[in-house]
């Protein structure tokens, strides 16, 4: 593995951890040449999942894309970057097991405001804004009311 830092290509694994519930190995590595230490990860090469937008449009699925969209409904919320990986990695997961070679974005999103309202509610909301595209308070008013009632 090359450094980042200098280039150099000899490198040497320090230390090798599972992760994400043994689906990868965390790397600790260091370079002979700058002293500097990095981290790679190693994950099983899966087959790529298209999703496929409201327009009909298509993209490979991303899942830091994914990550980003719900870190945003989760700021200043006690929800630990933590909560969101595994959170995200449990919707890869039931994606994957579908077999399915493409996805709709709306189910993708459905998976999300399904997990986020047993996570934390207010995040839960603002995800539900964004992607439902609430157009007025109203709307708000509504979500929270269903929200309220289903407790």
């Amino acid at each position: 593995m090359r450094c980042p830092y200098c280039g150099n290509d000899d490198t040497r694994v320090i230390d090798s951890r599972p992760t994400e519930e043994g689906q990868a190995i965390r790397r600790r590595r260091g370079c002979d040449k700058c002293q500097k230490r990095f981290t790679t990860y190693e994950k099983l090469e899966e087959n790529i999942i298209m999703v496929v937008k409201k327009d009909k449009s298509r993209e490979a699925f991303d899942r830091n894309k994914l990550i980003n969209g719900i870190l945003k409904s989760c700021e200043k919320r006690p929800v630990s970057v933590a909560d969101v990986e595994n959170l995200v990695l449990d919707i890869e997961k039931q994606i994957n097991n579908t077999m399915e070679k493409e996805v709709d974005s709306t189910v993708i999103g459905q998976m999300v405001m399904d997990r986020l309202k047993e996570l934390d509610e207010v995040a839960y909301v603002r995800f539900a804004s964004v992607y439902r595209q609430f157009k007025d308070v109203s709307t708000f008013i509504k979500e929270i009311e269903n929200l309220m009632g289903a407790k």
